[in-house]
């Protein structure tokens, strides 16, 4: 079976890749964040297990969220 790649296609997988990249990035700069990481008074607020937690689901969230409002745009336009 021999399937149509078009712009569609690439620019969904580009989105997910830079969401991917954005979404950890951003989380990282939060305040809350960086005091769960270590960045408390004297490591107050220390806690390691966001990075088991929550991490995974930014990473997720930021590949899935573009990729899906893109499909909406898309299923919009072409109706």
């Amino acid at each position: 079976m021999k399937r149509h790649v078009d712009g569609v296609t690439c620019g969904g997988c580009v989105l997910s890749a830079a969401g991917a990249t954005a979404a950890p990035l951003l989380w990282l700069s939060m305040p809350r964040t960086e005091r769960h990481l270590g960045a408390g008074f004297e490591n107050e607020g220390l806690n390691l297990t966001v990075l088991l937690t929550e991490l995974p689901l930014v990473i997720l969230a930021g590949a899935f969220l573009p990729v899906l409002i893109l499909t909406l745009i898309v299923r919009a336009c072409r109706s």
